[in-house]
């Protein structure tokens, strides 16, 4: 269980958010950065590379650890990449998470 569940299992009084990102980029992305970004996180959800040149994935947690990971995203990003674009839709509150790890899909 994630450090943000309380004892009972159940989630913190934070609010637990599910969020779809779009990166459009310039350079490759490697993915091995968003994936332990998102573990130093704690969050959860999966990301991958498109053949259009963008990444996109999702990403579930407590809102403001998800708020942290969307600034990385849009900021940060891996070494090698330059971000031009980042959209984020379908934020919505969750009663339960959808996967339990962050990994890269392929």
């Amino acid at each position: 269980p994630h450090s943000w569940a309380n004892a009972s299992g159940g989630l913190s009084v934070l609010s637990v958010v599910s969020v779809l990102a779009l990166i459009v980029l310039s350079h490759y992305f490697p993915n091995q950065y968003t994936e332990q970004e998102a573990k130093k996180l704690g969050v959860v959800g999966w990301v991958k590379n498109t053949s259009q040149g963008t990444v996109t994935g999702q990403v579930q947690g407590p809102e403001e650890k998800v708020n942290e990971m969307k600034s990385w995203l849009s900021k940060v990003g891996s070494p090698s990449s330059r971000i031009d674009k980042t959209n984020f839709s379908n934020e919505k509150e969750i009663s339960k998470l959808d996967f339990s790890d962050f990994n890269t899909r392929y």
